[in-house]
């Protein structure tokens, strides 16, 4: 019923953006860009008796250390109607084909699906002879891609956007957007720019960053066929003084207004908060002409890197200076950066991982914090399955490894607690 078709990458990756369970780690420019980091990459499609393509994946290899085997990762799965389970079968046994010559041990998938409405396929994977990984959070240091994702709907105009956010999340970015600052699409030469706001970044919020080659590398492969933009937040100091000026003018106005109310204490407080926030506008407006005097060409202040594909937008890197934040650079850059994937045609604009309503003391409570407030709902994904190829490098590779790295983690903690 099915055979196995040759697209070109054109064609490849043509279907991976038009398909309903399309990815962005599907398309042969993501694979490529894993170079760097020690993998390759083989794909395949099917078609069906009436030559109409109906599946395609693309299958990413890691040779294992010291043994003659590899690893075979079909990142966020198959490309194909789940529902369809004589479909998911005959993609299987392709994929096993190209597995087995390639030498890998498993082939492990996590495909983009969400569990409510995909309970038939997490079932048929298991009937196939998938070894599902469980119902992992999304920080699960036990995952490769995380099972839950953050995602919000931008398939709306710009003010139905804006009300799908939390009400303080609305506000600041409706203030970050007359503050001063410009988000535009910047280039390939601005990449160390962004590098050293993720190495910022990464010191203020305690992780290690990647160096300039792998960013390098993501946007070679990516940015030429529009999968992938650069955003920098500048800060204006220009925009932000004449910001202020205009402010000042109107808050001048609501003074004299005030000042002709009879007297009285409702009057005295309302002119002695007009008065406050007069105070903090003037300090504002210093502050903006010590930065025009300073830079006059401006500060970046943010940086991201935002990839799309098909129907689909996703939120990959960010990163922010320690300076200016009152500014809220950051609000203004992912209010753009939705505009611009929607405009390209997405749908859904996807922040990433997320540990779903952790406890308030749980490292991962701030990353939470600040992707629910954009009108996102939380994506349950059905999870991580392997298909066992070679039983004994699956058992020391998948779980002796682990075992060993836990225990060798847990033994030097012990010495440490002995030396103190």
């Amino acid at each position: 019923m099915y055979k196995r078709q040759h697209l070109s990458e054109e064609e490849h990756n043509r279907f991976i953006e038009d398909h309903p369970n399309g990815d962005l780690l599907q398309l042969t420019d993501w694979a490529a860009s894993k170079k760097l980091t020690g993998w390759y990459f083989r794909r395949f499609a099917i078609t069906d008796e009436t030559s109409e393509t109906r599946g395609a994946a693309t299958l990413l290899f890691k040779k294992v250390p010291k043994l003659n085997a590899t690893l075979c990762y079909i990142s966020r799965g198959f490309v194909c109607d789940y529902h369809d389970h004589a479909l998911v079968e005959a993609m299987l046994k392709e994929a096993v084909a190209i597995a087995k010559e390639e030498k890998a041990y498993t082939i492990k998938i996590d495909p983009d699906l969400p569990v409510a409405r995909y309970e038939d396929a997490l079932e048929n994977l298991k009937v196939l002879g998938f070894r599902h990984h469980g119902f992992q959070d999304g920080m699960s240091k036990n995952t490769i891609q995380p099972r839950q994702t953050m995602v919000t709907d931008i398939a709306k105009d710009d003010a139905s956007l804006l009300k799908s956010f939390e009400r303080n999340n609305r506000t600041k970015v409706r203030s970050a957007l007359r503050k001063g600052t410009e988000v535009y699409v910047a280039s390939r030469e601005d990449l160390p720019v962004f590098v050293d706001l993720m190495k910022e970044t990464g010191e203020r919020d305690g992780f290690l960053t990647r160096d300039i080659t792998y960013f390098e590398s993501m946007y070679d492969h990516l940015n030429p066929n529009g999968h992938m933009e650069l955003f920098l937040v500048r800060l204006i100091p220009s925009n932000v003084e004449a910001s202020v000026i205009e402010d000042l003018e109107k808050l001048d106005k609501d003074i004299e207004k005030a000042g002709k109310k009879k007297d009285g204490i409702k009057k005295d407080n309302e002119l002695k908060g007009l008065a406050g926030r007069r105070e903090k506008l003037e300090n504002q407006l210093e502050e903006a002409r010590r930065i025009k005097q300073a830079h006059p060409e401006g500060i970046i202040l943010s940086g991201a890197l935002l990839a799309l594909s098909g129907h689909k937008a996703y939120y990959l890197y960010g990163a922010s200076s320690n300076e200016y934040r009152d500014y809220l650079p950051n609000h203004h850059m992912q209010f753009v950066m939705m505009q611009y994937a929607r405009d390209k045609g997405a749908k859904t604009y996807d922040f990433g991982g997320v540990s779903v309503m952790p406890e308030k003391d749980s490292p991962h409570f701030g990353l939470w914090q600040f992707k629910k407030v954009w009108g996102t709902e939380v994506s349950e994904k059905i999870g991580e399955f392997d298909f066992i190829l070679r039983r004994p490098i699956y058992m020391a590779a998948e779980i002796g490894v682990p075992i060993f790295q836990k225990g060798k983690i847990r033994m030097n903690q012990l010495r440490k607690g002995k030396k103190e």
